[in-house]
Parts: C-alpha cells; sequence; structure tokens
C-alpha cells in the first residue's frame, strides 16, 4: 500500500508542470450575434501563421490578434464585405481562404494540377524509355533458392 502513495505522489508531480501550461477559459461571448458574425467572417479568412486553417479554427496568437480585429471592426459598423477587403489590402489574396480567380493567383488555383500532369508526363516518358530497353540493361532477378548471402567484409 505505500509503494501504491509513493507511485501516485510520483505520477502527480510529473503532472504538476501540466498545469502551468494551461490558459484561461475565454469568457462567455457576450453578444452571441456578434460572436456568430464574427466566425462567419474569420472562416472565410485564412490563418497567416498555420495557413492550413482559417482563423476562426487556428489559435495562433495572431489569429486571435485577427479575430478581436475582426470584432472590433463590426462594433465599429463595418459590412462583412468591408472587413474583408480591409483585410485583403493588408494582407493580400493569400489571407482569403477561398482567393478569387484572377491572373495573379492563377498559379494557386492551376499549380497542383500542372505538377499532377508533370509528374504524369515524366512518369509515361521513363516507363516508355525503360521499354525500349534489351534485357541485359537490368539486373537479373533472384529467386530464393538462387539468392546467395552477402557477407560483408
Amino acid at each position: 500500500m505505500r509503494s501504491w502513495k509513493g507511485l501516485a505522489a510520483l505520477v502527480l508531480l510529473w503532472l504538476l508542470p501540466l498545469a502551468a501550461l494551461s490558459k484561461e477559459a475565454a469568457p462567455a461571448a457576450e453578444d452571441p450575434v456578434l460572436e456568430a458574425r464574427v466566425l462567419r467572417i474569420s472562416a472565410e479568412l485564412r490563418c497567416l501563421v498555420c495557413q492550413n486553417q482559417t482563423i476562426a479554427d487556428s489559435h495562433a496568437d495572431l489569429a486571435q490578434d485577427l479575430r478581436q480585429q475582426v470584432r472590433e471592426m463590426i462594433r465599429q459598423g463595418k459590412t462583412d464585405p468591408q472587413i474583408i477587403a480591409f483585410m485583403t489590402e493588408r494582407y493580400g489574396d493569400f489571407v482569403l481562404y477561398r482567393p478569387p480567380m484572377k491572373s495573379t493567383t492563377w498559379l494557386l488555383w492551376f499549380g497542383p494540377a500542372l505538377l499532377l500532369v508533370g509528374g504524369l508526363a515524366v512518369l509515361i516518358l521513363v516507363l516508355r524509355r525503360r521499354s525500349k530497353l534489351p534485357p541485359e540493361a537490368f539486373e537479373p532477378d533472384l529467386d530464393e533458392a538462387d539468392a546467395e548471402p552477402q557477407v560483408k567484409a
């Protein structure tokens, strides 16, 4: 029984530093309509730190600051398009989670497809060249019975 108490005390001592990492819970929204609008706008803006999350989903400090900035602009009476236009003007089209299709974002929209087509073209070229090579150009396949263990000296 005594070792059980010692083990429990040791586990508690190991978990104690985790309490220092915890943060205070965010206060409940004073105005649920305002918070819903903040979340709706934040879902359209990309986190500049995480880059694969919206600022609504991100826990980065910059995302929290941007959400607070959106909240302040809403309190100032700005419309959703005005807020998004401000963020786009300040951070560029990259801040938009769904950037518009225009000449400066073509690579963003079509880049993955171009890479896929290019990769498939290279694969086809390599396979065609290999199919034209004579069998002597390749190492022979060894059966498991024929394989000799290689000893390194």
